[in-house]
C-alpha cells in the first residue's frame, strides 16, 4: 500500500449512512475502517439488526475492514485510533429514537454524547489534522420549528409566511425548547464537535440532518421513516400514525447525497462549521403523502391506524434550508428525488 492512500474511519458503518460512506469511499480507493457493534439490533430488535448490511459490505468492498468496537468503550476507541492515522472521520453511530431515549436514558446519552467525546479526543490525540464530520440532527433545535406560523393544507402542514418557504436555517435557536432526551444528547454532542473545532482548531463539521433514507436502512417503527413506510406496506404490517393528522412534513435526503456532501466538505474543510442538511423542499413529504406514494410503488394498500398523541418534541413541519451549505459548496445539490428513492426502496423489498 502506498503512503498516499487516504484512510477513513466510519462509525456506525453497518447502518444507513455508515454503510453508504463505506461503499462511497471504497470505490474511490480509500482504505476504509468501520466501527460498529450492531447496537441497533439491541435498540430495535430484529428489524434493526444490521448483520445483513455488514455481510453485504464485506462481499462488495475491496478496501474495507470491520471492527466490532463499542464507541462507549473509551479505552478501546483510544487504542484503536492510536494504531492508525486517519484523514477523515465520519461519525454516524447514534441512538436515533425519541421514544427509546426516554426508556434507556443512560444508553442514549452514553452513545450519543460520551461516544462522540471519545472519538473527538481520539482524533485530537492521534489524527489532529483529520477532518471530522459528525452526523448531527435537526432535533438539536427541539420543538422551536413548531413556533413558526403554519397553514393546514389538504395533505400537509406548511409554512404560512413566504420568508419561511425554504425551511429552517442554522440561525434557529437550540435552547429553551423541548428536544426529547435523544435531541438533548445529540445537542451535547453537536456542541462538543463545535468546541473541539474552535478550541483545538480542528476541522470539524456538524451536519444537522433531516430524515436520511435509502434502501440500506434497517428501518424500525421507532426510526427510519420512509424505509419503514415501504417495509410496512410491502410486508402487510399495520402502520401507526402519531398525531398531527398525519400531515406532519419531513424533508428526505438519500444517503448517497449525504456522502457527497461529506466529500465536498473534506475537499475544502472549515473549522467548527454547522450545516443543515436534508432534501429541502423538493424532497419534502408528509406522512399521508408518503403512505400514498409507498402504496403506488409497492402495489399494495397499507393498513394504518391513527394515534391521537404526537411524539414528544416532534416537528409538525420541518424542511432543511440548504442555502448555507450550497453557498459554501456550490458543486453539491440533491441528486436523488423522492420518486427515485421510493422506487429504489420498493425494488429492494422485491415487490416490483
Amino acid at each position: 500500500m502506498t503512503k498516499n492512500v487516504q484512510r477513513i474511519l466510519v462509525t456506525g458503518s453497518s447502518g444507513l449512512i455508515g454503510s453508504e460512506a463505506v461503499e462511497y469511499f471504497d470505490l474511490l480507493g480509500w482504505r476504509v475502517y468501520g466501527m460498529d457493534n450492531n447496537m441497533r439490533a439491541d435498540f430495535f430488535g430484529p428489524d434493526g439488526d444490521t448483520t445483513w448490511n455488514l455481510n453485504r459490505l464485506r462481499s462488495s468492498c475491496k478496501n474495507f475492514e470491520h471492527h466490532n468496537i463499542d464507541i462507549r468503550e473509551r479505552s478501546q476507541v483510544l487504542k484503536f485510533c492510536e494504531s492508525l492515522k486517519f484523514d477523515l472521520i465520519v461519525h454516524a453511530a447514534a441512538q436515533p429514537s425519541h421514544d427509546l431515549a426516554a426508556r434507556r436514558v443512560f444508553d442514549d446519552f452514553d452513545v450519543n454524547a460520551v461516544g462522540t467525546l471519545n472519538l473527538l479526543e481520539a482524533t485530537r490525540r492521534f489524527s489532529p489534522e483529520a477532518v471530522f464530520c459528525f452526523l448531527s440532527t435537526n432535533k438539536v433545535y427541539g420543538d422551536v420549528p413548531n413556533e413558526l406560523e403554519l397553514v393546514e393544507k389538504e395533505t400537509r402542514w406548511d409554512y404560512a409566511r413566504p420568508e419561511d418557504f425554504d425551511g429552517i436555517d442554522e440561525n434557529c435557536r437550540i435552547d429553551r425548547s423541548k428536544h426529547s432526551l435523544m435531541g438533548a444528547s445529540k445537542t451535547a454532542a453537536d456542541t462538543l464537535v463545535q468546541e473541539y473545532g474552535r478550541y483545538f482548531n480542528m476541522r470539524t463539521a456538524c451536519f444537522r440532518c433531516g430524515c436520511l433514507t435509502g434502501s440500506h436502512h434497517s428501518a424500525a417503527e421507532l426510526h427510519g421513516f420512509l424505509a419503514y413506510v415501504v417495509k410496512a406496506t410491502a410486508e402487510g404490517r399495520v402502520y401507526r400514525i402519531f398525531g398531527y393528522k398525519g400531515k406532519q412534513v419531513r424533508d428526505n435526503l438519500h444517503a448517497y447525497d449525504v456522502c457527497r456532501a461529506i466529500h465536498e466538505f473534506y475537499r475544502n474543510p472549515r473549522c467548527a462549521e454547522v450545516y443543515n442538511l436534508g432534501g429541502g423542499r423538493g424532497n419534502s413529504v408528509s406522512v399521508i403523502e408518503a403512505i400514498s406514494q409507498a402504496e403506488t410503488v409497492v402495489g399494495k394498500k397499507l393498513v394504518h391506524t391513527y394515534v391521537d398523541e404526537n411524539r414528544i418534541g416532534d416537528h409538525i413541519c420541518y424542511i432543511s434550508n440548504l442555502t448555507k451549505f450550497k453557498s459554501h459548496y456550490p458543486n453539491w445539490s440533491v441528486s436523488r428525488d423522492l420518486n427515485s428513492i421510493f422506487e429504489e426502496m420498493a425494488r429492494a423489498s422485491r415487490h416490483i
